[in-house]
């Protein structure tokens, strides 16, 4: 027990140790990022290792009590992070890109899921439903980091175009996989043995829940409609995401694809980018106690035993080999993917090394896997998608901004990062005050238009009437509001 608690009263003190913790776990999370922003680290790695500081093996701040009351985390957590993935899934936009970057993902992701499973299975001797999940979760990307490394270093060019795609469909073809993977695996452990109705009946149930994910995107659209305030949207979108999580709890299914078809049919029929903006302003809170959490129920004593429900290899060596072999794959099958999209060179022998970073989503199946697998099987999954995911977070943001400056996405020097003629129409050569006068106007030529709001139309507009009133003469001032008096 914490040793803060021993403040407390002894009569009921649920109220108060749920708000303490709650607060102790949000301001830990927050001072952790202090840390990591200095280290250049993503808030993720923050999060997580704040949790395991708070944990029981290390500062034990935060009472097991919480840590199980708050086993819906996962599920909240990857609702909004599956929602969110949905706005890329615009159709206009897939048949723009056509099959090309469709062939680079399911070739990145599958070669990322096979080499894993060989290597677990077949190398390390661990169990086979066990190596098919790790093989699944394998697949999933966490594509905040590399969109952060983009919009800092300014990259452009048909390597950030491609990477943009292939991240935005990465954790669909994960979420599929890990469907499918789960239900083999939980069929493989029952203790009834292994039947194909228990691998189909979890498929049928997750497909019909994916039809009721589509309905509750028309159903969304409906109830927002067009003349919902920004409060009420926001309170509307949550009330249906949550309903959706219920509704899937119930019925023992992960909400993941739901939540995704959810937001593709929203985006596409409503064509509202504004809802995910709002959710992507509230979720943050909710994604550092779910990943703070993580941290808590992260096991550091299991990391140098073994697990004999798995195979007969420490846990901590089991993650250092999927981080390594997870890399391995990526690349090789991102390499093959390109080749076979006729991408050029520098596109297809980088953009394995962008694809490297793992954490949110995976982390997120993890927990939802170890549930639904439980015990010592549930619990070796989670600790081990736990230690790689620290590992990718403090290595994949420089990976991802080496790819950019090999692949010539984005330079530090202003002479490639605004290429002008260096010679006029006639052939003479121009000064380089010329030159710079020209890459400067280039520059500020390619930075987005910042539309104007009607706020700032109306700040603009009486700031243009003040001044036009404080510049003319003070007679005509007089005339239009009369003199003023001095009381002195």
């Amino acid at each position: 027990m914490p040793v803060w608690m021993n403040w407390l009263d002894s009569g009921d003190s649920a109220v108060p140790v749920t708000i303490i913790s709650i607060a102790l776990m949000l301001a830990a999370g927050f001072l952790m990022t202090r840390i990591t922003k200095k280290l250049r680290l993503p808030n993720v790695t923050a999060y997580i290792v704040g949790g395991i500081l708070a944990g029981p093996y290390v500062l034990n701040l935060i009472p097991q009590t919480i840590v199980e009351g708050t086993s819906f985390l996962p599920d909240i957590a990857l609702a909004f992070i599956a929602f969110s993935t949905g706005e890329f899934f615009r159709l206009s936009a897939l048949k723009k890109n056509g099959g090309k970057v469709i062939t680079i993902t399911v070739l990145e992701s599958c070669g990322a899921a096979i080499l894993v499973f060989l290597v677990c299975y077949l190398v390390l001797g661990l169990n086979f439903a066990f190596s098919v999940v790790l093989g699944a979760l394998a697949t999933a990307t966490a594509p905040a980091s590399t969109i952060m490394t983009i919009r800092q270093t300014g990259a452009k060019g048909d390597f950030v175009e491609t990477l943009l795609q292939v991240v935005a469909l990465d954790d669909v073809v994960g979420l599929v996989l890990y469907s499918i993977a789960i239900s083999l695996a939980t069929a493989f452990f029952s203790s009834s043995g292994f039947r194909v109705s228990a691998v189909l009946i979890p498929l049928g149930k997750t497909l019909l829940l994916l039809v009721l994910g589509c309905g509750f995107g028309l159903l969304l659209k409906w109830l927002i409609g067009t003349r919902r305030s920004t409060d009420n949207r926001l309170i509307i979108a949550i009330a249906v995401l949550f309903s959706y999580c219920g509704i899937c709890a119930v019925v023992d299914v992960s909400p993941l694809l739901g939540c995704m078809a959810m937001g593709m049919i929203y985006i596409n029929t409503a064509d509202d980018e504004r809802l995910f903006r709002q959710l992507n302003y509230f979720s943050p809170p909710i994604l550092l106690l779910f990943f703070f959490r993580s941290g808590l129920s992260f096991d550091l004593g299991s990391l140098v035993n073994q697990s004999e429900s798995v195979g007969a290899v420490p846990l901590l060596l089991i993650g250092v080999i999927y981080f390594l072999v997870r890399i391995l794959g990526k690349y090789l099958g991102a390499w093959t993917g390109c080749r076979l999209a006729g991408k050029q060179p520098k596109v297809r022998n980088y953009l394995g090394l962008a694809l490297i970073p793992q954490a949110g989503v995976a982390i997120g199946l993890a927990a939802m896997g170890a549930r639904e697998l439980g015990g010592e099987i549930g619990h070796a999954l989670e600790t081990i998608i736990l230690t790689s995911s620290v590992l990718y977070e403090l290595i994949g943001p420089g990976a991802a901004k080496l790819s950019l400056w090999l692949s010539g996405s984005y330079s530090n020097e202003l002479e490639q990062m605004a290429p002008v003629p260096e010679t006029t129409e006639t052939g003479e050569k121009k000064s380089e005050l010329e030159l710079l006068i020209e890459r400067i106007q280039k520059i500020q030529s390619e930075l987005p238009v910042h539309p104007e709001t009607e706020n700032e139309n109306a700040f603009t507009e009486a700031a243009e009437e003040y001044y036009r009133e404080q510049t003319q003469p003070q007679a005509v001032r007089n005339r239009r509001t009369g003199p003023r008096h001095s009381l002195f």
